[in-house]
């Protein structure tokens, strides 16, 4: 039995917050591409899920004259470091078990190379399946952060997940000794 659920993880305030600043309909996205990613790359989907959708709460607003400068942002973004950091402590408050934290914090910080040299890495199976996840998802420009989703639609999304990702993990219990 999971001590957190993606629902407790995407009400809280703190995420609400910065989601808000990222796109929710993007998280959520993210979030629902990385449960169909965590099967075919044997991960745990609670975790997978649970990074997809706070792999952005590190973005800061990069604007220029008032208006979103996507350049700018690609030039002096850091938001997965912030993001991993903010995670982590929001998981941790909440209840989530240390490791699984530290491991979600980790998929976080490396789900994008805006700021890492390319190729350098190679990616353990949660940090790949949370990468791809976000580039499923992804719109020129930065055009993904700006897609719209009713609360209501949101939530029950999440909550859809969820019911997925206990099924998943009531199958493999490998991943129900993790969570």
């Amino acid at each position: 039995m999971r001590k957190v659920t993606l629902e407790q993880v995407f009400t809280h305030p703190v995420t609400q917050k910065y989601l808000k600043r990222s796109g929710i309909a993007h998280a959520i996205a993210v979030a629902e591409y990385a449960y169909l990613f965590s099967e075919r790359f044997d991960v745990n989907p609670d975790h997978a899920t649970k990074a997809a959708l706070l792999h952005d709460i590190g973005h800061y607003t990069w604007y220029r004259d008032g208006e979103w400068d996507y350049e700018l942002y690609k030039e002096n973004d850091i938001h997965a470091i912030k993001g991993a950091s903010r995670a982590h402590k929001l998981l941790i408050r909440i209840g989530e078990e240390r490791q699984a934290a530290k491991e979600i914090a980790v998929a976080i910080l490396l789900h994008t190379d805006s700021y890492l040299p390319k190729g350098e890495l190679k990616l353990k199976p949660l940090q790949q399946v949370v990468s791809l996840a976000d580039e499923a998802d992804e719109e020129n420009g930065g055009n993904h952060h700006y897609k719209q989703i009713e609360e209501y639609v949101a939530l029950e999304r999440i909550k859809a997940l969820d019911k997925q990702i206990d099924s998943a993990l009531t199958k493999n219990a490998r991943f129900s000794e993790n969570v």
